[in-house]
């Protein structure tokens, strides 16, 4: 049986965004260069749009009551969930992430599991960074990354 996707798009201060999902959960988010023609919302995605358009509002700092749907290791989920227990506003480096999600000298495979995180926001990658605590790298852009940092400490 075939999984049909629904698509949503939303516009946010950092390019527009592409939600992706079906009844079973959000599946992807990504950030677009283009404006994607329509700016549309799906019934099964509203509550994900709701959410993230208060985040960039500056009236939410956790996502919840969420369905996520997507193909992942054991690896990428034990990352990816502790992950989204670092607290709004916070950052840590590869290397503590690592730690918090049980594979202690692991930072470099966390970096990967960074690298294709499907749900960007939901799962803030950008609260990562190098044991230097430089900006290091973002899949969507630097400037991205250092948008949604600095939009953080701000609130």
């Amino acid at each position: 049986m075939l999984t049909t996707y629904v698509i949503a798009h939303i516009e946010t201060p950092i390019g527009f965004l592409a939600i992706q999902g079906n009844e079973k959960g959000i599946a992807n988010i990504t950030f677009l260069d283009d404006h994607p023609g329509v700016l549309e919302v799906h019934h099964q995605l509203a509550e994900c749009t709701d959410q993230l358009k208060e985040y960039f509002d500056g009236k939410r700092t956790l996502f919840d009551s969420l369905a996520l749907h997507f193909p992942a290791t054991d690896f990428q989920k034990s990352v990816w969930d502790s992950l989204m227990d670092v607290p709004f506003g916070e950052v840590v480096t590869y290397g503590e992430l690592a730690l918090l999600a049980g594979h202690r000298g692991a930072a470099r495979a966390v970096g990967t599991a960074m690298n294709v995180n499907p749900l960007p926001i939901i799962i803030p990658c950008h609260r990562v960074l190098p044991a230097d605590r430089s900006l290091g790298e973002y899949a969507s852009g630097p400037h991205r990354k250092m948008w949604l940092l600095q939009h953080e400490t701000v609130q």
